[in-house]
């Protein structure tokens, strides 16, 4: 069930709108808590916050009781539950149709993020994500937030009741997203208090010839104190083993054991980086060879959801994704056994590859 400013919340209580659509309760339901007073200055004041540039050079800024602050970074649609006494930060960015999901028992600061990329991922997610969160007896108090979506398309598209889930050209990919993650919560017992709501028209900004893109790209959750941070991360602290994690995403459409999951990241117990094994297909590789003579444009127009939206590394992290592939066609040799990729902490806070068998694969912390 979903709360705001600490009442259960009901689109049809609500009196944040006099102007609500009357088709569809998923509809109502998102389109009221956007448009809920609270929420609405929540977001003011959450866009009214700098954006911070994460890099090594600047972690002395960010307070902690540690000088080498210990970050989980997470990249599409990877989730992470982790445990303040261990992480001072985590976070995620490069979201433009994606959504960044966080959820904080309130009680002990224990936090999950997602970077969610489908509604088809939502529903096996949340359960992926509060199997830490909340005990099976507790009925806990869970702050939330979402941050991320913009309006790929027309408002007036997205508040068309007669639009299916699956059509992605009417309706974008922003708000069947974000439908999907509020419609969910609602149905769901645990309480889920709406924190922030920095999404689709409260998440774009429009340039002189009206074409939309996203303000926020992502964030920085401190689990200790449940603030929430707009932030852009230097390549360097995307890590550990960046190629291979962007590559899951990939492999992951061909893996059926994947599918409707979350992919998971960290273990929340040890700290440590856990890279879940998965496979990936001799037609995927032929697939991405026969990409390679394709243009910087084509590759926005035919692997971006939103390609006028993408960050200036967008096309080179997809090069160097296929480079990868092509280098190692074979699955078995970046997951022998089928065991995972563990990564240990440094005494300086970043990783190690805690198996020297691991090839590098991308940025090191």
């Amino acid at each position: 069930m979903i709360f705001v400013g600490g009442l259960p919340f009901s689109p049809n209580s609500s009196s944040s709108s006099s102007s609500m659509p009357s088709q569809s309760q998923p509809i109502d339901l998102l389109v009221a808590l956007m448009e809920h007073p609270i929420l609405m200055s929540a977001t003011h004041s959450f866009k009214s916050i700098q954006e911070r540039r994460v890099s090594a050079s600047m972690d002395s800024e960010l307070t902690t009781s540690s000088n080498n602050p210990k970050y989980v970074y997470l990249f599409q649609r990877e989730y992470a539950t982790v445990d303040p006494a261990l992480v001072h930060y985590i976070g995620t960015d490069e979201a433009t149709t994606c959504v960044g999901l966080v959820i904080r028992n309130r009680k002990n600061g224990i936090t999950s993020v997602a970077h969610m990329d489908s509604p088809k991922s939502v529903d096996i997610g949340f359960i992926q994500m509060l199997s830490l969160v909340v005990d099976q007896n507790s009925d806990a108090d869970l702050d939330v937030h979402l941050v991320g979506g913009f309006e790929d398309v027309s408002p007036n598209h997205a508040n068309d009741s007669t639009i299916s889930e699956g059509n992605a050209r009417v309706d974008g990919f922003s708000f069947p997203l974000c439908r999907k993650i509020v419609e969910t919560m609602q149905k769901r017992q645990e309480n889920f208090h709406v924190q922030t709501l920095c999404v689709l028209g409260h998440n774009t900004k429009r340039d002189s010839q009206r074409n939309a893109y996203p303000i926020f790209n992502g964030f920085l959750v401190e689990p200790s104190s449940g603030s929430l941070i707009p932030a852009r991360f230097d390549r360097t602290l995307r890590c550990p083993d960046e190629i291979v994690r962007r590559l899951r995403v990939s492999a992951s459409y061909e893996d059926s054991s994947l599918h409707g999951k979350l992919l998971d990241t960290y273990d929340t117990k040890t700290d440590r980086i856990v890279i879940a094994p998965c496979s990936w297909t001799r037609r995927l590789v032929n697939f991405v060879l026969s990409l390679q003579s394709l243009s910087d444009s084509e590759i926005l127009a035919r692997h971006s959801t939103s390609p006028s939206a993408e960050g200036p590394d967008f096309v080179d992290n997809e090069r160097r994704v296929w480079n990868y592939l092509i280098k190692h066609p074979d699955w078995k040799t970046t997951f022998p056994m089928r065991q995972p990729r563990v990564f240990e902490r440094t005494d300086e806070g970043g990783w190690k590859s805690a198996d020297f068998h691991h090839m590098d694969s991308g940025c090191k912390s």
